[in-house]
């Protein structure tokens, strides 16, 4: 009897260690995994100096760059950097909202100096005499902004534009690749007709586009958008550790009216506004986080636009208590593009014929005149997202080609 007690005693001992042993392995794997993550870190490329420092060693140099041009924990400019590591950089392109991102929307880019380092600056926009030679004083461009997803935001413009001049004067463009913190979705209609094809929607691209600007830069160059034909020599550094399932916040705000994460998350699905008369919080400190109009039909929430740096032009409703939502609580990451917000206050406007304030522009934004049409015909959200399915797919697949890091699910 005391032998069998022995025998089961030990094979107790035995289950018991054999569970306990498998406890720890499984509390260590997760302490590993969490520890995995916390350390991961995303890596623009323009930290990633040992990929690209020797491809400009010797070389006259130019950059198209601005604020969100940065290195390193500390956001250092990247012109900084490239000054130190003894850089021939000659010039910089400056895009939209300037180089220092305080020049709000459609405002005046004019050619001028860095007031930080003295370096020459040039503008993209407008009529430029000197863009050729400018260009060909260089042997290699350097692009580095960061852009936001949508189609409508004009840094994926000037990068087509520095596209074209290196396709002509056959210099090489170096895109350090920065993620799309809207890079989780890709929605809206596809610019297809060129009748709206503008600096708001250039790219047969859907109006979500889901794309990096390296990833952009291979499509503009695989489905031969540039002039004539033309092909530019790119080189895109990549992001480290990034994916499209990943969120990404920004460390530096991409324009005067895009402060934080959930602005940029909203702006898609707001900047439809911009053709109407609607308020989308320029002049407060809420931009496209916020919607409202002079009418308390739109809302309970009130709030009344005034001057901020960068915005005191072009605001819309100035001085005037505007009525309407307040988006300020909503979980960033979970916002996608919808239409629900344009269809709310159209559906609410006493008249409705004032409504597209600037159809045009919204034409533009939209790549279409169909959706403003679809609008006003009374269609649902479903049934213009529905619509614009089979162009939407073809671009998915064209998408897929160009593709430099995992996609979303």
């Amino acid at each position: 009897m005391r032998k069998y007690t022995s025998i089961l005693t030990f094979i107790c001992l035995c289950m018991l260690t054999f569970a306990c042993i498998g406890k720890s392995k499984v509390s260590h794997t997760q302490k590993v995994d969490q520890g995995d993550k916390a350390v991961v870190k995303i890596i623009p490329g323009a930290d990633r100096l040992s990929m690209y420092l020797p491809l400009l060693k010797g070389k006259k140099v130019g950059l198209m760059g601005n604020q969100t041009s940065v290195v390193g924990p500390k956001n250092e400019h990247l012109v900084d950097v490239l000054l130190r590591e003894k850089i021939d950089l000659r010039f910089g392109f400056a895009p939209e909202h300037g180089f220092r991102g305080d020049i709000e929307r459609g405002e005046k880019v004019s050619n001028d100096k860095d007031s930080k380092t003295g370096l020459p600056l040039y503008t993209l926009y407008g009529k430029n005499d000197k863009q050729d030679s400018i260009i060909q004083s260089i042997d290699v461009m350097i692009f580095d902004l960061q852009d936001v997803g949508a189609r409508f935001y004009t840094y994926i413009a000037s990068m087509h534009r520095v596209m074209e001049l290196c396709a002509k004067h056959n210099k090489e463009l170096i895109v350090l690749d920065r993620p799309n913190p809207c890079g989780d979705q890709i929605d809206g209609p596809v610019r297809k007709d060129d009748k709206f094809k503008s600096n708001v929607s250039l790219h047969k691209i859907a109006m979500i586009h889901g794309l990096t600007v390296g990833e952009l830069a291979h499509m503009i160059n695989g489905e031969k958008w540039l002039e004539q034909g033309r092909q530019c020599k790119v080189t895109v550094i990549p992001v480290q550790n990034w994916d499209h399932n990943k969120m990404y916040e920004l460390p530096v705000i991409p324009s005067p009216s895009l402060p934080n994460h959930l602005s940029v998350r909203l702006y898609g699905a707001l900047c439809l506004f911009e053709g109407t008369d609607i308020s989308v919080g320029r002049g407060t400190d809420w931009p496209f986080q916020v919607v409202g109009y002079d009418d308390p039909v739109y809302g309970d929430f009130q709030f009344t636009p005034g001057e901020k740096a960068g915005m005191v032009k072009h605001v819309e409703g100035k001085g005037q208590a505007m009525y309407g939502s307040d988006l300020r609580g909503l979980d960033a990451n979970k916002q996608v593009f919808t239409l629900k917000y344009v269809l709310d206050f159209y559906n609410k406007v006493p008249d409705k014929s004032k409504f597209f304030a600037r159809p045009e522009f919204f034409d533009k934004l939209a790549g279409t005149d169909e959706l403003r049409k679809q609008i006003i015909a009374g269609k649902t959200e479903d049934e213009i997202v529905a619509s614009w399915q089979p162009e939407l797919n073809e671009y998915k697949q064209m998408r897929k080609k160009y593709l430099l890091y995992k996609d979303f699910e």
